[in-house]
């Protein structure tokens, strides 16, 4: 797959072919389960329903992130419109979480580093968005990032009004129950394009870069390059991103020489049959003109 795309992005100077998954007009509203809480002690957790909950996450896939305002950690309203330009990672958190919330944040940064030092801050951008509301303020999200030592460039950390929570949750297919031990919610990340749209559901506690880097270096990969950028070096560094790859032992990305010998090697290639055509088309306009 990755020969393709390097054959690709050379010969076509990275050209897209890329569709999305069309989704659902309106997303299902989350159901709920009941969970027993021991057979002695009579006593039922609300819960929500899993498949039911994953499946509204999946139907928003194909659909555009809705024009939204919400508050930073400086109190500055902050429209999501503004990431437009660039692949971006939206998840949510509750500052109150003593668990689930902390565990997701810090591995998810541990992620997302190691995904910077491969792509750079500057190719894609995260935020984290606080639910509950109005106790996750901009002050509480942003005590929240200092105590978990979250101070990336490309990563923000938002408030929405409390009237907006409904409709911005379900833009994103994000589900959640209030329930006696704080929150249960779906752990996802939601991976946004350039064009604000959404393409992909990341799920789990745990993250590595791999699940992060690789959607996003398809899509920088593959994205048209922008005309104030110089061609040349846009597509030097693209190369470089695309040569990447990750080791699961360490855990971070190296790279992987053997894919610049086979565009080398490409290139020669190239090179090669235009002289062979070059050559070939000389030799019959000198016969021609011998023969004339």
């Amino acid at each position: 797959m990755i020969r393709h795309l390097v054959h690709a992005a050379l010969a076509a100077a990275f050209v897209i072919g890329a569709s999305c998954v069309h989704a659902a007009d309106k997303v299902p509203e989350p159901k709920l389960a009941q969970q027993p809480q021991g057979a002695r002690t009579g006593l039922v957790l609300t819960t929500l329903d899993a498949q039911s909950a994953l499946e509204r996450s999946q139907s928003v896939i194909g659909q555009p992130v809705g024009d939204h305002v919400l508050l930073d950690r400086q109190e500055r309203p902050t429209p999501l419109a503004k990431y437009r330009g660039k692949p971006l990672l939206v998840n949510f958190i509750y500052t109150a979480c003593f668990q689930v919330c902390p565990t997701t944040t810090k591995n998810l940064q541990k992620a997302v580093q190691n995904t910077i030092a491969v792509l750079g801050t500057d190719r894609f951008n995260i935020v984290s968005i606080g639910f509950n509301q109005p106790f996750d303020s901009p002050q509480a999200m942003k005590a929240f990032a200092t105590q978990y030592g979250i101070h990336l460039p490309n990563w923000e950390f938002l408030s929405p009004a409390p009237a907006i929570v409904d409709e911005l949750t379900q833009n994103f297919g994000f589900s959640y129950i209030a329930t006696t031990a704080g929150f249960d919610h779906l752990n996802q990340v939601t991976l946004v394009d350039a064009e604000g749209k959404i393409v992909r559901q990341i799920y789990g506690e745990t993250f590595t870069a791999a699940d992060l880097a690789e959607p996003l270096k398809a899509m920088i990969t593959g994205a048209p390059i922008p005309a104030q950028t110089s061609t040349l070096g846009e597509i030097a560094d693209r190369i470089r991103i695309l040569c990447s790859v990750y080791d699961p032992v360490t855990g971070r990305y190296r790279t992987n020489y053997a894919l610049y010998f086979e565009i080398a090697g490409f290139i020669s290639f190239t090179f090669f049959m235009g002289w062979v055509g070059w050559s070939f088309m000389r030799k019959q306009r000198k016969d021609g003109i011998q023969s004339g």
